[in-house]
């Protein structure tokens, strides 16, 4: 009998456990996983050195098959968004993903696989809420910014066991929320408003989390140990993160301030950018970087008729290099995106529908202008810090800015661990992978960070993973075929590999992350082909 294969049930009434087999002992080798289903709940089987697991099969950030990622070095890391989890029992490793897998019990019985799971099984394991009697202390800890480095940083905290207040604060009116999808199903109309948050309210009453919504922060005193905020209160502290993230660049030309000329950074800049889509179907969108490409193509999945103006003579020529960057324009150009690349904007016009003057003369009616050329770190209140010359935060490999203080997120510049000096990421995963460290940290788990970037993009049928680092490079390596859709792009200096982009090849993206988390950067020939 395969693996995969189930018989009937046994029920045990009293602890309402449904156990079952699910297959001979030698079906799976060591070092393997396979996926089961035990009644109607998939489970994860892997035989490790000490035995049998089950844990959960299911990605709990956006639900990918676990089986279809890689198990390797007691991890099994999810072959979407790189989420990692602890092979023997389940515990988040490394985000996007906030939560645990479940974890259910496996027995050998002779020669059979044995599974049990509960009547109502759960899909994944949250923090538990044991902070509702949250001792009083003066000793606060501060966390400026409610996005993905932020959070992290305030859930890690909790799984540690520091049941000091933490307040976090933020110019937005909501908790924390998804904000890749702003650009993605959010702002293509696949993504409901209830779907987007990270946690309901109640898990931060639970856990002993404040948030400060709607107000911003004036000045960091770092001598004081105190943050300065925009409505006049101050907030003294014992340990101070800093997570404000990035704000978008303003274009800088005669009309820029008119209005539905919109960037999108905020929950608030989608909806605004929603509301007006929903009225009018001409939209220019200014950059070719990756949230302005995405929401072309989000627009476009609207019925919108979209034309793209950047500068540049390929889309992402400087980050993924011209054989990428002109297969993603080519996705775009099937559905119907139009583009002037090689250009620039003189001006925008129009008193009701607006008009996008170009460098050359050319004058592109439109109804809506989404300016997508960047950001840049929000980081005029923490002038008491050391910053890079582009306002980033310089912190070492603890994530300390200074005593008492932390960064992490897009604003944090940090040492890679490669040894290629101060490097700053401004991707989502590695927000949270960032914001993981730094909650460790303050909670007085030593941590350095020696984790791989990773980011992904998905423009309408087109998805590419991209992992490691590398601002620059001497050459693209291509394997496999661009025009079928299953290829790596190698980045490589000095003959080495300093990062990846792969479409249809998810597992092996996982693999190249793994060379360079154990080794460094890989030579050509010691990674898949």
């Amino acid at each position: 009998m395969s693996l995969s294969s189930t018989i009937d049930a046994i029920t045990n009434p009293s602890e309402c456990i449904m156990e079952r087999r699910v297959g001979h002992v030698d079906d799976v080798k060591i070092g393997e996983m396979k996926e089961v289903m035990v009644g109607e709940t998939p489970v994860l089987l892997m035989r490790l050195d000490g035995g049998y697991r089950a844990l959960g099969a299911r990605c709990p950030h956006y639900g990918a098959r676990l089986v279809d990622g890689l198990l390797h070095d007691g991890r099994i890391t999810c072959p979407w968004h790189h989420a990692c989890f602890d092979a023997l029992t389940g515990d988040l490793i490394e985000p996007p993903a906030i939560d645990a897998l479940a974890k259910y019990g496996v027995r050998i019985s002779g020669d059979d696989v044995l599974v049990d799971v509960p009547d109502a099984p759960e899909s994944r394991r949250t923090l538990p809420a044991t902070f509702a009697r949250l001792r009083a202390s003066d000793d606060v800890i501060a966390i400026v910014g409610a996005g993905a480095a932020g959070y992290m940083a305030a859930q890690t905290i909790r799984e540690c066991g520091d049941q000091r207040p933490i307040v976090m604060i933020t110019s937005e009116d909501r908790p924390p929320y998804d904000r890749p999808n702003l650009s993605k199903d959010y702002l293509n109309g696949h993504a409901d408003p209830a779907w987007m948050p990270l946690r309901p309210s109640e898990f931060f009453e639970q856990n002993g989390i404040e948030l400060l919504q709607g107000v911003a922060v004036d000045r960091l005193d770092v001598a004081g140990r105190a943050i300065e905020l925009s409505d006049g209160r101050s907030i003294a502290y014992a340990a101070a993160l800093i997570a404000s993230g990035c704000q978008p660049r303003r274009l800088d030309v005669p009309g820029s301030d008119l209005d539905r000329v919109l960037t999108l950074r905020s929950f608030r800049d989608a909806d605004a950018i929603i509301a007006e889509a929903q009225e009018n179907h001409r939209v220019v969108v200014i950059g070719a970087g990756f949230i302005a490409m995405e929401a072309a193509s989000s627009l476009a999945a609207r019925g919108m008729k979209v034309t793209v103006v950047a500068p540049d003579a390929v889309p992402f020529e400087r980050t993924l290099g011209q054989t990428l960057g002109e297969l993603l324009q080519s996705e775009h150009e099937r559905n119907g995106v139009d583009f002037r690349l090689g250009r620039s904007v003189a001006c925008i016009e129009g008193r009701r529908d607006r008009l996008v003057v170009l460098d050359d003369g050319e004058r592109l009616p439109c109804d809506l202008v989404v300016v997508g050329i960047g950001v840049a770190p929000a980081t005029g209140f923490a002038r008491e810090l050391k910053l890079d010359r582009n306002g980033g935060i310089i912190v070492d490999a603890m994530l300390r800015a200074a005593e008492a203080v932390y960064a992490a997120g897009d604003i944090a510049a940090f040492p890679d661990p490669r040894g290629t000096g101060q490097i700053r990421v401004e991707h989502w995963r590695t927000a949270m992978q960032l914001g993981r460290v730094a909650g460790f940290n303050i909670a007085g788990r030593e941590r350095r960070f020696d984790g791989i970037p990773f980011f992904w993009t998905q423009q309408f049928d087109a998805t590419i993973r991209y992992v490691g680092h590398a601002p620059s490079w001497e050459e693209v390596v291509l394997r496999g075929d661009v025009a079928e859709r299953r290829f790596i792009a190698y980045y490589v200096n000095d003959g080495r590999v300093h990062a990846a982009a792969t479409m249809g090849r998810d597992r092996d993206a996982i693999a190249i992350a793994e060379q360079i988390r154990r080794s460094g950067f890989p030579t050509l020939d010691a990674v898949p082909q």
